[in-house]
């Protein structure tokens, strides 16, 4: 299919595949790919091919917006895989400008959640054309009828037109790669699923011979070839060798000559001539293009609307690692390299935002929640990278003089034993429960509005609260005015009070004041914290001391130490527990609490009324 008179014919369909998280959009993905013949039968081929991230592939989410290529019958599908996290909400709006329908997957048996709601709302927004798939049809918990009818309540809540209520529905299993439009006949493969996209999605329209008009949607990088904007033909016809101006988003103008075209083809990239209307390409070495800038013709330019983004809920300040032991296990630790890895982190990740602090040594990084904040200094840390972060902070917004914050609409699946825990620790902070269903199985569903604030630190203490059997999931739901004080943590930190290597012998003499976070024979330094301590104020704890040796010997007194295992916590979870005169310290090889002011005689006491 790579020579361009080939593909000048082809009919193509653009859709964007959408859903909850964890509703299986990539493993369908890769099922469509292996029978519509991508891959060679031969071919050693992962599952999950789509989640090509480290982070990706370990996490079992999709982070980032992909895009990919089939051919059925003569038939060009091009499809979008989108995040189902809330967090990464601005790859699904970008996503969505490249399609021209949506293909909503819900599983069977949890049903339309927070953010089905969130990216079906998106793509009617957009007026795209959708298409209902009911996967995991073979959960031994699965209610696909009762399903189906949530999914038509959710469209009618969302005031969708009449026309989009006839949406066709099909019954999928993911895993096995079959599809049924009827649950009495058991599917046997993908092919009414291929046959519905070519039915139902509107093949893509645009004028050949008109001015060229792309939207650069996705950025990429070849060693080769430097950045590689990736974009949707609307109009024109672009070809190798000639100029096009790029319309920047500040309204100027920028002149290029395209060197090289590529058309998308399974997981690979097709050497092209020419593009076809409505093909997703992507276009090689321009330097400096960015996400929501647009190409058009040099002598008639007529520029796309640039791509409108939801504005960023959650703060966390980037700073220069300056503990005692920085610079020991990173490879970029300089303010000049955390603010370059910042500036290419915001070229492609178009909901992040970057603000100055006034310090050189200090960066604010603005996001959409916690999960993506933690999933960038993740990547920052396995890249090589030192540096302290921040408790999150929320942003707020001035109207009509009123201080605004912002609030989530909650969702929470829990067995009904544990209703009372929930309604309770969501009390402080300021959750307001508006809607509570029983399905009959055991477990429950609460429906609850609360500040963003609220949710910082929620996820790990509910989970510990139930046993680890909620299910929690959480949108933007507007602004709402500022609600007071929330409680933030309610115990104190256990804080190293001098350098050295932490004992068994000390650490024994501490297992009663808290829970520990670190093990024995530790580095550990002045002002570093070591614990959760059990009552609501900082301790100052020696916990390098070693056993005096002196000739006296007692009987039972050399027993061998006994220590309980201490608690290991992720990077999420130290986000999560730090106060506010705290720090997380990432290096790739380890995570460190800190107070922000190290000497215990220099720090205000918590509890203290200073």
């Amino acid at each position: 299919m790579s020579n361009s008179t080939a593909i000048a014919v082809t009919p193509i369909f653009n859709i964007a595949i959408i859903a909850h998280v964890d509703h299986g959009k990539t493993t369908l993905v890769d099922a469509m790919l292996r029978q519509s013949g991508t891959f060679r039968s031969n071919e050693a081929v992962a599952d999950r091919v789509m989640d090509s991230n480290d982070l990706e592939k370990e996490r079992g989410i999709t982070i980032l917006a992909k895009n990919t290529a089939l051919y059925y019958h003569d038939n060009k599908i091009n499809i979008v895989d989108t995040p189902g996290h809330a967090d990464f909400g601005g790859e699904v709006e970008r996503a969505l400008k490249m399609v021209d329908g949506v293909v909503l997957l819900v599983d069977a048996s949890e049903g339309p959640l927070p953010q089905t709601r969130y990216v079906l709302s998106k793509a009617l927004e957009a007026g795209l054309t959708p298409m209902v798939v009911i996967n995991k049809i073979d959960r031994p918990d699965a209610r696909p009828q009762e399903v189906l009818n949530e999914v038509y309540d959710l469209f009618i809540d969302l005031d969708a037109d009449e026309s989009v209520l006839d949406f066709p529905v099909l019954y999928t299993n993911g895993k096995l790669g079959t599809a049924t439009k009827d649950l009495t006949v058991t599917g046997t493969d993908l092919q009414p699923l291929f046959e519905q996209i070519i039915q139902t999605i509107p093949v893509a329209k645009g004028e050949p011979e008109g001015a060229v008009q792309i939207l650069v949607t996705n950025l990429d990088y070849s060693d080769y070839l430097g950045r590689l904007a990736i974009g949707r033909v609307f109009n024109g016809t672009m070809r190798t060798g000639q100029e096009y101006n790029v319309a920047k988003i500040d309204g100027t103008f920028t002149k290029h000559k395209i060197t090289k075209l590529f058309s998308f083809s399974g997981l690979k990239r097709t050497d092209i001539e020419e593009t076809q209307i409505g093909d997703i390409v992507a276009i090689a070495g321009i330097p400096g293009i960015t996400i929501g800038e647009s190409f058009c013709d040099v002598e008639n330019p007529k520029p796309l609307p640039p791509i409108i983004i939801d504005d960023p809920t959650i703060a966390i300040q980037f700073n220069v690692n300056n503990s005692p032991f920085a610079g020991r296990e990173g490879k970029f630790v300089t303010s000049r390299n955390l603010r370059d890895r910042l500036d290419k982190e915001l070229l492609t990740n178009v909901s992040l935002k970057m603000q100055e602090t006034g310090s050189p040594d200090s960066f604010k990084v603005l996001g959409r929640g916690e999960l993506q904040l933690g999933i960038l200094i993740e990547m920052m840390r396995r890249e090589g990278f030192e540096m302290m972060v921040s408790r999150p902070e929320i942003v707020t917004k001035k109207i009509d003089d009123a201080v605004m914050e912002p609030v989530e609409h909650l969702s929470i699946d829990v067995p009904e034993n544990f209703v009372g825990t929930v309604i309770e620790r969501l009390g402080p902070r300021k959750g307001e429960m508006v809607k509570m269903v029983n399905h009959g199985s055991g477990r429950v569903r609460m429906e609850f509005r609360i500040p963003s604030r609220g949710l910082i630190g929620l996820r790990s203490e509910m989970l510990t609260e139930t046993r680890g059997t909620i299910i929690m999931n959480s949108i933007l739901d507007g602004y709402i005015a500022y609600q007071g004080e929330i409680p933030q943590r309610l115990s104190g930190a256990l804080i190293s009070d001098r350098q050295g290597t932490t004992t068994a012998y000390a650490l024994e003499g501490l297992q009663d004041r808290g829970v520990l976070f670190v093990s024995d024979s530790v580095e550990v330094y002045e002002g570093m914290v070591v614990g959760e301590h059990s009552r609501d104020n900082d301790l100052d704890v020696n916990c390098v001391r070693e056993k005096k040796l002196s000739n006296m010997r007692a009987s039972g007194s050399d027993d061998a130490v006994r220590l309980v295992p201490y608690k290991q916590l992720t990077l999420e979870q130290c986000i999560e527990f730090i106060a506010d005169d705290e720090l997380v310290e990432v290096t790739p090889k380890s995570l460190r609490l800190r107070k922000k002011v190290l000497q215990a005689n220099r720090r205000p006491r918590k509890g203290s009324g200073e």
